[in-house]
């Protein structure tokens, strides 16, 4: 399947990322969209973002080989006609999807994988009403924002979605670069945006009340946890905030953040059981007796990405 082309079907930003993505990876890439305008815009914005990401070393290919691996139609039949992977980058329309999952369905190669870049709209939404050969191949594929630079992809398998297509996403996506992360079924707005959207509840809540500005929020996240996020997860903070890992987090701070929800409307306590299942996690990632590692390591990253910063322009200020 590797040697076959991958189709993008739409050529808006998160398109164009995409169609780089698999363009860098060597693949030959299909991108349909019916609008000869945003057509024509396609190869310069690719020259826009290899020159970007070559300025910044992130890229040292043969840019004039990436951009000819390129080619841009109005034809989605011809697109997607042997493609190994078919991304739809579409607006946030469930009857447009609809619509063009049929269309895709009955165009693409029997064995291709079938993904939506959707943020919200699950594929049981729009891929329902498909044969069910073709709906056991769809599925969403949501990446971060842009996918040229965030790698992170979540994997939203609807009821109907077949073991393998997953697994099958996973290799393709793994081997142009990204790093898919399987979600066990769907759940509105996936795990992406509902962690992002809990945040900015809370902090627009925080403006309202008058506890912050709206610049100093950003400013705490960005140099605070949005820093030290970049270097480890919610889950591995909490394990290597407290020695004893992060079930005596659970101990120390639960009561405390059990009482933060409430006043929120929220009552999702952490109960037992469920922190026991996360320290497991924890634990056989890292043994507690290698806390003191896990603690250095984190520490280095952090050096790393403030060493990073340094000097770097965009870190504290809007663009002028």
């Amino acid at each position: 399947m590797t040697t076959r082309s991958f189709a993008v079907i739409g050529a808006g930003s998160i398109g164009v990322a995409f169609a780089l993505v698999f363009a860098r990876a060597g693949h030959e890439v299909r991108v349909v969209d019916p609008d000869p305008a945003r057509r024509a815009a396609i190869d310069g914005e690719i020259v826009l973002r290899l020159d970007d990401l070559s300025a910044h070393g992130l890229f040292d290919g043969d840019a004039a080989a990436v951009r000819a691996r390129i080619a841009a139609t109005a034809d989605l039949a011809a697109g997607v006609a042997d493609a190994a992977l078919v991304m739809e980058c579409a607006p946030e329309d469930e009857g447009v999807k609809r619509a063009l999952f049929a269309e895709i369905a009955a165009a693409a190669p029997a064995d291709a994988i079938l993904a939506s870049a959707s943020s919200a709209i699950g594929a049981s939404r729009f891929a329902a009403d498909l044969p069910e050969a073709a709906r056991a191949r769809c599925l969403v594929a949501h990446p971060g924002n842009p996918p040229t630079l965030i790698p992170v992809i979540e994997l939203v398998p609807a009821p109907f979605t077949a073991p393998e297509t997953m697994d099958d996403a996973e290799r393709l996506l793994e081997g142009c670069g990204m790093r898919p992360v399987r979600l066990g079924r769907e759940v509105e707005g996936f795990v992406y945006n509902r962690l992002q959207g809990a945040m900015l509840r809370e902090a627009y809540c925080l403006v309202r009340d008058g506890i912050i500005s709206a610049n100093d929020l950003d400013t705490l996240v960005r140099d605070g946890l949005g820093l030290r996020w970049s270097v480890v997860g919610p889950f591995a903070t909490a394990d290597l905030n407290v020695r004893g890992g992060i079930s005596a987090h659970a101990k120390r701070m639960g009561a405390a953040y059990a009482r933060m929800g409430a006043e929120r409307g929220q009552d999702d306590p952490w109960t037992d059981d469920l922190v026991a299942r996360v320290d497991a996690e924890r634990r056989a990632l890292l043994p507690l007796e290698r806390w003191e590692e896990g603690v250095r390591a984190r520490d280095v990253g952090l050096m790393r990405a403030l060493a990073a910063r340094r000097g770097a322009p965009g870190t504290g200020e809007e663009p002028q």
